[in-house]
């Protein structure tokens, strides 16, 4: 495996590597390595001729009152996960190397990014559209692989693909779980053991919405009086929102149909914790 963190010998070991006719694929990740990410690799590992991961944490998608400081950190130990899973190429940039000194230049992908976490993180889809369409740049991927645990992300990320003509195929996988339920996410570290079992309230509100939509309630409002209920129970739980939208558009819903999904971002404690699934089929 080897490890780059400069862009013109990433880019042009990877367009030398596309001349070649050699199938790249691609996990962009901010690190810290968990299971989730794990299982992206294993299936860019099984589609792809090369295997790129990149680990940057990226500061333009972050808020001023947000984790960037405190975001779990371990390179070593994620350089030890990328090998295991056979990764051939491991992209570690610096922020001055991705954002040099007058840099100007963002993304920006309208309708998609206003609601939902766009709606309570100003700014953050600029960012994360911005240094993704950078990596897509550098990388030259032929697949990129993303988790729908960041549901939104990934409407966002295909949108902006097909927009701006990029030639990557965008893949969804599905969200990993721990054995409890509990979505698995770098942000888990910062729960205490208390706000940890609290945590369960996400997964289980889910599993409420599925029973009662297929149950035969439609009734969007009604679906979500309960969960809310459910969720203010926690002590140390907080909505930051509770929504049921239409797959594709994302709008909000107000009878629950087959491209109905249910989004929720929840405060533990002090962590945000975000979860989503389908409530009448199997995905996700």
């Amino acid at each position: 495996m080897q490890i780059i963190d400069d862009i013109q010998r990433m880019q042009k070991i990877c367009l030398d590597l596309r001349r070649e006719g050699r199938r790249i694929a691609f996990v962009p990740t901010m690190g810290y390595l968990h299971e989730g990410h794990l299982s992206l690799l294993r299936e860019g590992r099984a589609q792809g001729d090369i295997l790129v991961l990149s680990i940057f944490v990226n500061p333009t998608q972050f808020g001023a009152n947000e984790d960037l400081d405190a975001y779990p950190r371990d390179f070593e130990r994620d350089a030890s996960l990328a090998r295991e899973a056979g990764v051939d190429l491991l992209f570690y940039p610096t922020p001055a190397t991705i954002y040099p000194p007058g840099y100007a230049t963002y993304v920006n992908v309208e309708g998609l990014t206003e609601t939902l976490c766009g709606a309570s993180r100003p700014g953050h889809f600029r960012g994360v559209t911005t240094v993704v369409a950078k990596l897509f740049n550098i990388v030259q991927p032929h697949l990129a692989l993303f988790g729908q645990k960041d549901f939104q992300q990934l409407a966002v990320i295909r949108r902006m693909t097909l927009d701006l003509n990029l030639p990557v195929e965008i893949a969804g996988m599905p969200i990993v779980r721990e054995a409890d339920g509990l979505a698995m996410s770098s942000r888990n570290v910062y729960l205490s053991a208390d706000e940890r079992a609290q945590a369960l309230v996400l997964s289980r509100a889910l599993a409420a919405a599925r029973l009662l939509a297929r149950d035969g309630v439609r009734d969007v409002p009604a679906i979500l009086s309960t969960l809310r209920a459910m969720i203010a129970a926690q002590p140390a739980a907080r909505i930051d929102y509770l929504q049921i939208c239409h797959q594709l558009t994302l709008q909000e819903q107000f009878r629950v149909d087959a491209d109905s999904v249910l989004l929720l971002a929840v405060f533990i404690g002090k962590t945000r914790l975000i979860d989503n699934g389908y409530l009448l089929s199997e995905a996700n």
